[in-house]
């Protein structure tokens, strides 16, 4: 080949590579859909002179959801309101009893022991005492079966009825628990269907973490026949009784712990209703009637002495305060008021029910009551006590110092149309649960407050 030819072969070839490289530094390559370069522009991977930034990525829009699940809700859902007892009761109490705290279990890591300890080492144990599992107190409840007198107990946060005593005692009317649920106090009506009968009974400690028998035998004592009324001291450790001797009525306070009976009271007039708000305080109340002017005494259960307090109230029911200085009260029109025994005044309530269907916070500061949101017309307390009349009711609460009241729970509402006139309400320590009974067939629940 000639040189000339050989220079012009030269020149085309660099002519071509030129615009070759040319080529490949102005084309951009295609774009990537995730970070993965395999399957796009393979040549564009060995440029040499680096390639463009990739374009942004198209935004895709997700096919909407057509199959109608719905995901689970994060929180749990709390039962307000719930049934306790699977039974008719005849009284309970409420308070705190020690458990084991439940622990999250830990599965260990395993480790490796394939390598042999020396031969020459020495391995020296300490030996340490066991450490107690950890407990806690929780409020628990224990109630009586009316049919037969045994004994049933829960806690109050997890319901799980486990019966307590096989003692059997037909037909309790009535049961109260004194020592902080450690006593019984069973009432009953003798074979001749007249003659009442007060037993009282000491339970046996259980053991903690341990099973409890179902078949703890409950032995006591009786107190006099014909005891008319009955009530706990603030303390649950006493009780107070009054029964008839002669024409008189006696009454009596009696330690649960020591057996110790004092009288304190003897009056002409045989028909009261007790009550034993604190230490230095006992309130006598006269039996209530529609027509009849009612009378409140309090008595000092140390000096002994009698002073009237409310007076000339017709139909009149008490539910003093736990310091005694306030006196939840209503007439035979069943309007709820307010007496201040320092200042002897009055406050009326927008509210209608009966003191028996409510309770005093602990400090005194607000009252949560079982009030009807209908009441027809009667001749009250009388046609509600002989069961003539029963309410479907809403539990109210009421601040002392506002006169606010504010309803909390309708409780028809919530049981889905079962009807709850509601007795015998009871607070824990903590006031973080409700607890009545269901006049119209004795059944005791349960209402979550906080």
């Amino acid at each position: 080949m000639s040189k000339r030819n050989f220079i012009l072969l030269i020149k085309v070839l660099i002519l071509a590579v030129t615009i070759v490289l040319g080529f490949l530094y102005f084309t951009k390559p295609s774009s990537q859909t995730g970070e993965d370069t395999s399957g796009t522009n393979f040549i564009a991977q060995f440029n040499p002179f680096g390639t463009n930034k990739p374009a942004t990525p198209p935004v895709v829009t997700p096919p909407a959801d057509i199959s109608g699940y719905q995901p689970e809700p994060t929180s749990k859902i709390i039962v307000k309101l719930q049934k306790v007892s699977s039974m008719p009761i005849a009284g309970f109490t409420v308070f705190n009893k020690e458990r084991l705290k439940e622990i999250p279990v830990v599965i260990p890591t395993p480790t490796n022991t394939d390598t042999p300890p020396s031969a020459s080492s020495t391995t020296i144990k300490k030996i340490t005492k066991p450490t107690p599992p950890p407990t806690e107190f929780m409020p628990a409840l224990r109630y009586v079966d009316r049919a037969t007198g045994n004994i049933y107990q829960t806690f109050a946060d997890k319901i799980a009825e486990r019966k307590f005593s096989g003692t059997i005692i037909p037909k309790v009317y009535e049961a109260l628990f004194g020592n902080k649920g450690q006593s019984v106090i069973m009432r009953y009506l003798k074979t001749d269907g007249r003659t009442i009968i007060t037993f009282v009974g000491n339970l046996p400690k259980e053991l903690l973490g341990g099973d409890t028998t179902e078949s703890n035998e409950i032995k006591g004592s009786f107190l006099p026949e014909n005891i008319k009324d009955m009530s706990l001291s603030s303390d649950t450790g006493s009780v107070f009784y009054l029964f008839n001797t002669g024409d008189s009525m006696v009454g009596t306070t009696l330690n649960l712990t020591t057996n110790k009976k004092v009288q304190i009271f003897d009056s002409p007039f045989t028909e009261w209703l007790s009550s034993w708000p604190n230490s230095k305080i006992i309130t006598l109340t006269t039996k209530p009637s529609f027509s009849v002017p009612g009378y409140m005494y309090t008595i000092d259960p140390n000096t002994k002495n009698l002073i009237k307090t409310i007076d000339e109230v017709p139909g009149l029911t008490t539910l003093p305060s736990p310091n005694g200085k306030l006196v939840l009260y209503s007439n035979n029109t069943l309007s709820l008021n307010l007496f201040h025994t320092d200042t002897k005044t009055n406050d009326l309530f927008g509210v209608k029910t009966l003191p028996e269907k409510c309770i005093w916070g602990k400090a005194n500061d607000v009252v949560y009551c079982s009030v009807p949101k209908y009441i027809s017309g009667g001749q009250y307390p009388d046609t509600w006590y002989q069961g003539e009349t029963s309410f479907s009711d809403q539990i109210w609460k009421i601040d002392i110092k506002t006169r606010n009241a504010t309803i909390i729970a309708d409780l028809a509402t919530i049981t889905g149309g079962e009807e709850i006139d509601g007795i015998k309400l009871m607070l824990d320590e903590g006031e973080n649960y409700l607890f009545f009974v269901n006049k119209k067939d004795s059944f005791l629940w349960k209402l979550q407050l906080k």
